[in-house]
């Protein structure tokens, strides 16, 4: 039985998190933990809660299962909102800003066999 965990409105944009869930997908969990861990971009550190908080989920769904064999089954980033900012540019324009957030969805299961 897989279990899902969401996290919402992350403000980094979804291209620098692709990059980072492109890693961990189809990962064995502990793997997956151990790269985060030691993983310079600054964005590792939520997505690693997250993974532990997918894995929590599972272990409450899965009373008395082993958590050995979970993978990262789906992990995918979707866009969120997008706060638009001003910024002064030469000769009395605006050059416009934006930035933006996205959404991350982790679902962890059993490997299949």
């Amino acid at each position: 039985m897989e279990a899902v965990a969401k996290l919402r409105n992350y403000p980094t944009s979804p291209r620098k998190m692709r990059l980072l869930v492109d890693e961990i997908r189809s990962m064995g969990v502990e793997k997956a933990l151990a790269f985060l861990e030691f993983h310079p971009q600054h964005s590792a550190v939520p997505l690693r809660k997250l993974v532990l908080s997918a894995i929590n989920n599972w272990k409450q769904k899965n009373e008395g299962g082993d958590e050995t064999g979970l993978v990262v089954k789906t992990v995918f980033v979707d866009g969120a909102r997008t706060i638009k900012r001003m910024r002064p540019a030469p000769q009395g324009r605006g050059y416009r800003v934006r930035k933006r957030s996205n959404h991350v969805t982790v679902i962890v299961d059993t490997k299949s066999k």
